[in-house]
């Protein structure tokens, strides 16, 4: 019964179960001493050159499992001793070098990088090459390519280089927590911190006391994940956790949809507020767009606004794909009413962590949100809840005409062409994952099944109109 995609994620899984378990005991001074040994043993330890390493890089680990490093505010740390595998990035000549005698490199290099060998193969001189890549496009044979690290080819947004060691080094003025280059490192050298050391203390503080309630929010890409158990049951789960009650971000997606028709309709050009991976990135990279970042807050932030009105001395946590949300909770205008962020791979963890088998569980219910709002999961469904909620609003002449971006690469494009005014389109929906959230970090499987997954999540939804749904929650 696979529950991950890779080994690294499920390496990461031991090290957050044991970091679990350890809390849930009441011995957490244990995981240094304990967790190196139980999850690398002498006959294991092949990734790397010995077992101590190896344990090592389990006890760094083990720092981001357990918060990180507290003086960091980003999200995504680099484990150092980890980063040492990969070859250093850059323009290598290749054997399709036919050693020519035009050297049209040489001529087009601008710092003498480029030298040959008795038989006119060219060469690099790494020491003088800044990688302009003037070379490779003049080579008439293609024979010098451009190979990037893994996390490099992940962060399309330019956020990771490589530092003196030849260690990956992050850019926390441009990063925008999306965890690309965490899900995509071969060697696990790039992760994300995790505060279920927060979430295991709300949920014992609660069991002693009964005013003192926990609640989770989910995502609604959890319909795409933990294929070996019921969507029921996996809420029945979380409960057994400690948690109160659960709740669908999907209902606060619903919220979402219907007040951005309204501020569309207002301000005739938006971009959505939802991911916090596309904020983050318009206000670094697109400053002069952010007074068209919706104001409303994300579906997270606002079904959790909503719950703390009504126990306002309730710790809310939210349960889903994505890294960046562990960024967006600690903003000033989400802080109030969202206490902490956990994946689903921490879920799991946590699962684990206290020993619970939920496919033998009772299945549970969660409350009815929309069609609409549970298709937020995946691209596209962002925009069709919008068009659904100008529709259901008071009669107007008012047309959407929505460019939904799948991945941060299609929303630097849209972004570039609004900044510049050529952009057709008055809506844009930005996801930075491609796939939107069931393509999120903290999946634990990702794939074309997982949109299938969430449409037919939508479909069995009670209430067929965001309108319905959200009937309690809003004035009209």
């Amino acid at each position: 019964m696979r529950k991950f995609d890779t080994q690294v994620q499920y390496l990461k899984y031991k090290v957050l179960r044991e970091v679990a378990r350890c809390a849930f005991e009441d011995r957490l001074f244990d995981c240094y001493n304990d967790i190196p040994k139980i999850i690398v043993k002498g006959k294991e330890a092949t990734m790397r050159c010995c077992v101590y390493k190896e344990r090592a890089i389990v006890s760094e680990r083990i720092k981001l499992a357990t918060g990180g490093d507290k003086s960091n505010s980003n999200v995504i740390e680099v484990i150092e001793i980890a980063c040492d595998e990969c070859p250093v990035s850059g323009y290598t000549v290749t054997d399709s070098c036919r050693g020519c005698i035009a050297h049209r490199c040489e001529d087009n290099c601008p710092k003498g990088a480029i030298y040959f060998d008795r038989n006119q193969k060219a060469h690099i001189d790494k020491e003088k090459c800044v990688e302009c890549g003037k070379c490779a496009k003049v080579c008439p044979y293609t024979a010098i390519t451009n190979s990037k690290r893994p996390c490099e080819n992940a962060c399309k947004i330019g956020a990771i280089s490589m530092n003196e060691d030849k260690c990956a080094a992050i850019n926390y003025d441009k990063c925008i927590s999306c965890g690309a280059c965490v899900y995509q490192c071969p060697f696990g050298a790039v992760s994300e911190k995790s505060f279920i050391l927060d979430v295991i203390d709300f949920i014992k503080k609660s069991e002693n006391n009964s005013k003192y309630r926990v609640y989770a929010v989910i995502a609604p890409s959890i319909s795409s994940q933990f294929s070996y158990a019921k969507l029921g049951q996996v809420v029945t789960g979380i409960k057994e956790l400690g948690f109160h009650h659960v709740v669908e971000a999907a209902l606060g997606a619903d919220l979402v949809a219907y007040k951005e028709a309204r501020e569309l309709k207002e301000k005739e050009f938006l971009t959505s507020s939802c991911c916090p991976a596309f904020v983050k990135y318009i206000e670094t990279q697109f400053p002069q767009l952010k007074e068209n970042i919706s104001h409303n807050l994300s579906p997270m932030a606002e079904i959790a606004k909503y719950i703390k009105e009504q126990d306002p001395e309730c710790k809310i946590v939210f349960i889903g794909p994505c890294t960046a949300k562990k960024a967006e909770f600690q903003r000033e205008t989400v802080k109030p009413y969202i206490d902490s962020v956990i994946t689903f791979e921490e879920l799991q963890a946590l699962f684990d962590g206290k020993g619970l088998e939920i496919n033998t569980l009772e299945e549970g219910v969660l409350d009815n949100a929309s069609y609409y709002g549970r298709i937020f999961a995946r691209s596209g469904g962002l925009a069709d809840a919008v068009e659904e909620a100008i529709k259901e609003q008071e009669p107007t002449d008012f047309k959407l005409n929505a460019i939904s971006c799948d991945g941060i690469e299609e929303c630097r494009m849209a972004l570039l062409k609004a900044s510049k005014k050529v952009l057709p389109n008055n809506f844009i929906e930005g996801m930075a994952c491609v796939g939107g959230c069931i393509g999120g970090a903290g999946c634990l499987t990702h794939g074309e099944k997982n949109r299938n997954e969430v449409d037919k999540y939508g479909k069995e939804a009670y209430e067929k109109s965001i309108k319905k749904a959200i009937s309690i929650y809003i004035d009209e």
